[in-house]
């Protein structure tokens, strides 16, 4: 079974604060709510430990695709099966689209349930307005 989500969110904050935001990894447990620990391993890669409902995840990511201020795509490469691509849109000078867009493979009952029942998308969702509260402040 395979599984994707697309979510979108619209922020007050040019394309130049979301972008500096998300390709920080630092930033990422602050508005990621399931990420514990995003650890840089070279120039592509990272590895992730996740704390999800009914599971720890820990997986092995490399970026496929970055284009400033554009887009950053990525696959994983051990761990749990999965690759995205978040894209930043201008919407005037001070304001961006920020789209979200994942495929996985979900395993076991909980993420199969959570595919089903779209909680995955929820989450996703929650997750981009907390990343939208952190560019607002920084753009403010």
């Amino acid at each position: 079974m395979s599984a994707s989500l697309v979510e979108t969110v619209d922020i007050e904050a040019p394309v130049s604060v979301t972008w500096a935001l998300w390709s920080d990894v630092t930033k990422w447990p602050s508005f990621l709510s399931h990420v514990r620990i995003v650890q840089r391993l070279d120039e592509s890669r990272f590895a992730w430990q996740l704390s999800l409902p009914g599971a720890d995840k820990n997986f092995v990511a490399e970026l496929t695709e970055v284009v400033p201020e554009h887009r950053i795509a990525w696959r994983t490469t051990e761990g749990v099966h999965h690759a995205g691509v978040v894209t930043f849109h201008r919407l005037s000078d001070t304001s961006s689209r920020v789209t979200l867009q994942i495929e996985y493979d979900p395993k076991g009952f909980v993420e199969r349930l959570g595919a089903l029942t779209n909680l995955d998308s929820t989450l996703a969702n929650y997750d981009l307005g907390e990343f939208q509260k952190l560019a607002e402040t920084a753009a403010a």
